[in-house]
């Protein structure tokens, strides 16, 4: 289960990885919004990954909804932190930068302790196929992210 909540929250901060190049301090809106796109597009996408991986039923789809949700959610606080860091990083200090991370680690960290809390109703009510292929999915992910 460690595993699934771990790769889970990994595969979808990744989409968030594009917010850590630091953007220049004159961006336009426009720019901004089109990287804002760029990240959602990202995180749906993986999320629809997700779905069909997973093979969520019908019946599934209120839990599945939840999870869904809380990955949004939780994207769009870790990419917070990533782009406060972003905002700061030409004149951060170490300690600036130590504490941006931290942000950053904290905000990952209160994402996956809220993914686990929405994934785990859906994964115990999956029956014992399913979940087989979703820990073979996520096993395989996590493998493969750590090459």
């Amino acid at each position: 289960m460690k595993t699934i909540i771990a790769v889970l929250t990994f595969t979808f901060l990744s989409g968030g990885a594009l917010a850590q190049a630091p953007s220049p301090s004159s961006a336009s809106s426009t720019a901004m919004a089109a990287a804002d796109a760029k990240r959602n597009a990202a995180v749906e996408k993986h999320i629809a990954a997700l779905h069909g991986t997973l093979k969520i039923t019908p019946a599934e789809e209120s839990q599945w909804a939840t999870v869904a949700q809380t990955m949004r959610g939780s994207a769009i606080e870790i990419d917070r932190a990533i782009d406060k860091r972003s905002a700061i990083v030409d004149n951060a200090t170490a300690v600036d930068n130590l504490k941006a991370y931290g942000e950053i680690a904290q905000a990952h960290l209160d994402s996956v302790k809220k993914l686990a809390a929405a994934f785990s109703p859906l994964y115990a009510s999956m029956p014992d196929d399913q979940k087989k292929v979703a820990d073979e999915v996520f096993a395989q992910r996590a493998h493969e992210k750590m090459k």
